[in-house]
């Protein structure tokens, strides 16, 4: 069975640098897939409907760790859909959503995760924060 995660952080940046980041590889590279003790080693983007994306962290405990998907949607500033895999632990495509609203000054970033596997749920939604949190510092 699968489940679905969603997450949501708010950010001190325009709803459009938000959804940017999310685009440019050299910002996403910084907190994208991104993990503390890894280096991220390779970051490309192809950021239009049907284009590619995969970012690699080489990770202490797993090496290379490798994170491929294609973009469904892109709305600027107010969507983004993509599909995400990681094949070196599964092969299986999952969906992820994500909104971005004006909120105030800021950017509320609301993250859909579709597809999830039951023993992954936790870790998934724990991996969503960092990178939400990450991306506010990237910023």
């Amino acid at each position: 069975m699968s489940q679905t995660v969603t997450v949501s952080r708010r950010l001190s940046a325009t709803p459009e640098a938000a959804f940017d980041a999310w685009l440019d590889p050299a910002l996403a590279r910084r907190f994208l897939f991104a993990t503390p003790d890894g280096e991220m080693v390779r970051a490309e983007t192809d950021p239009r409907v049907g284009g590619a994306f995969t970012f690699t962290d080489r990770r202490p405990k797993h090496g290379e760790v490798e994170h491929v998907g294609r973009y469904l949607e892109v709305d600027r500033p107010r969507r983004l859909a993509f599909t995400v895999a990681v094949p070196a632990f599964d092969a299986r495509e999952t969906t992820v959503a994500v909104a971005f609203a004006p909120d105030g000054d800021g950017t509320l970033v609301t993250l859909t995760h579709q597809g999830v596997t039951d023993e992954h749920t936790e870790q998934t939604r724990a991996g969503w924060e960092a990178i939400l949190e990450a991306s506010e510092r990237s910023l």
